[in-house]
């Protein structure tokens, strides 16, 4: 028989019960006190609720759907402004994507880096940030930036705004607990803790300053980790961006704890890890705590650096052939920002400018993204996007590859040419191929369709970029310039499979 609701009231007030019994003789208290507890357990306390001075009892995960089905498609600030952006800049963004992009897919816009500091550089991590908190020493939006954020109201206005325009808002995090939270010992919400009983001071991220890391055998760690999601659910966040937390090194117990926060506060929320590269052995971690996770450190607009930051579009190769066939519903590898358009007004790296990638580069930046696939995250000023970058983020036909392609993988690699496969959805009988030339110079290639894995012949071509069909043909060869790339759905004659 099921239990009824009493049935199950009854029991909580008598594991209460049990529980103030203990309490009671540890103390050395008299024992019908123990009644008076239980009465006022019963008719005050919510069940699941702590005893005075009692740690609350574990809560499971709130049953949430599928996070993430296809790879998350949007604008982050980073590459336009840097850690510089403000609440203006931002609504102008999100209304400039619902107006040209939203139709297409594109539907996450997400406040990068330091949007608490008052006094932001470009290039953020600097050594004399001021710094925005609340009482319990959580981030909270400078509103010299961010106004609609005073009185307490933190991002809940602009994220209803973005959600006004039926989009998805999100934020960009670091690891850890606020150094100012740490020094001033200041109270951790819901909790016994300080934010010094959560810290670790001996840990800090590499390249940044705001924050000390966690101490994961603390109880409080976990204690800071859930104030914040709980904030962040008030404000209606729906993707959050941890940075200095998947590789440089890797946390895996900070990845955890914030999934459970996240969670336990029970709004549906993507998990993004960031910078890369990220351990390809811990795929099996981060698959069961987030949504996203980037594979490389930054990449820009160059084609090659040989150093470790940032890295270019010809760098990207190697990563992806690590990745390949390893994103699946509701995790993907993530090859990181677009930076396409105008990577202005303050560019997170360089100064200011239209993006240096030449046309050939730019659609074989965004071919080898839809055909690994990743997810799509915009990076530049998008009310100054061009009539040729909108024609790069609004071509269904190509988005569909990244959307809802499955079996994408490496093919061939030889001589500076690269062929990636993936298959469409099974009633389409369709398969994609992408080619590419990382060479300096113009190169021709030719292949036999069994080159290609596909073993019927007269298959018909059509190019996704050109939204072209080609005929059909029983072989394939393609002329590409230096860095170009082609992007074909692959057809078999009528009867034949793929």
């Amino acid at each position: 028989m099921q239990p009824t609701l009493r049935h199950k009231k009854s029991r909580q007030v008598a594991a209460s019960c049990a529980r103030c019994d203990r309490r009671h003789k540890w103390n050395g208290r008299p024992m019908k006190l123990t009644v008076l507890c239980c009465v006022c357990w019963l008719f005050l306390c919510p069940p699941g609720l702590a005893l005075p001075g009692e740690l609350p009892p574990s809560q499971p995960s709130v049953d949430l759907p599928l996070l993430a089905s296809t790879p998350p498609m949007g604008w982050n600030s980073w590459d336009g402004y840097g850690t510089t952006v403000n609440e203006e800049q931002v609504k102008a963004n999100a209304k400039w994507m619902a107006d040209h992009l939203k139709a297409f897919g594109w539907q996450y816009v997400v406040v990068d880096m330091e949007w608490f500091v008052a006094n932001p550089t470009a290039e953020g991590n600097s050594r004399t940030s001021q710094y925005s908190l609340d009482d319990h020493g959580r981030y909270t939006p400078a509103v010299n930036r961010f106004p609609s954020a005073a009185n307490g109201a933190g991002f809940k206005p602009l994220a209803d705004y973005v959600h006004s325009l039926g989009l998805r808002f999100g934020i960009h995090i670091l690891r850890g607990i606020p150094k100012q939270a740490v020094v001033n010992r200041i109270a951790i919400s819901d909790s016994s803790y300080s934010a010094a009983d959560a810290a670790d001071t001996s840990d800090t991220c590499p390249w940044n300053f705001d924050t000390f890391g966690t101490n994961p055998s603390q109880p409080a760690a976990q204690a800071y980790y859930d104030s914040i999601a709980r904030l962040y659910a008030t404000w209606g966040v729906d993707l959050i961006k941890v940075d200095c937390v998947s590789s440089n090194p890797y946390n895996g117990n900070d990845i955890r704890m914030i999934r459970q926060a996240l969670d336990k506060a029970g709004r549906p929320v993507v998990l993004s890890l960031s910078p890369g590269p990220a351990p390809v052995e811990k795929l099996d971690e981060m698959r069961k705590y987030a949504q996203m996770w980037r594979i490389s450190n930054d990449i820009w607009d160059i084609w090659h650096n040989d150093g470790a930051y940032p890295k270019g579009l010809g760098d990207q190769f190697d990563y992806v052939a690590q990745w390949a066939g390893r994103a699946e519903p509701g995790h993907w590898p993530d090859a990181d920002m677009l930076p396409l358009g105008r990577l202005g007004p303050a560019a997170g790296w360089g100064a200011p400018r239209d993006t240096r990638l030449t046309r050939d580069e730019q659609r074989t930046l965004m071919t080898l993204w839809v055909i690994f696939p990743s997810p799509l995250m915009l990076g530049g000023e998008l009310p100054a996007a061009d009539a040729w970058t909108l024609s790069l983020l609004t071509n269904p036909e190509v988005i569909a590859v990244d959307q809802h392609s499955s079996d994408n993988h490496l093919l061939a690699s030889k001589g500076g040419i690269v062929v990636w496969t993936a298959r469409a959805p099974s009633d389409q009988n369709v398969r994609y191929i992408a080619i590419f030339n990382l060479s300096n110079t113009a190169q021709t290639a030719t292949f036999s369709w069994k080159d290609l894995g596909i073993s019927a012949s007269q298959n018909g071509l059509r190019d996704l970029w050109e939204r072209k069909d080609l005929g059909r043909a029983d072989a394939l060869t393609v002329n590409l310039p230096a860095h170009g790339s082609v992007l074909y759905a692959v057809t078999a004659p009528a009867g034949a499979k793929l």
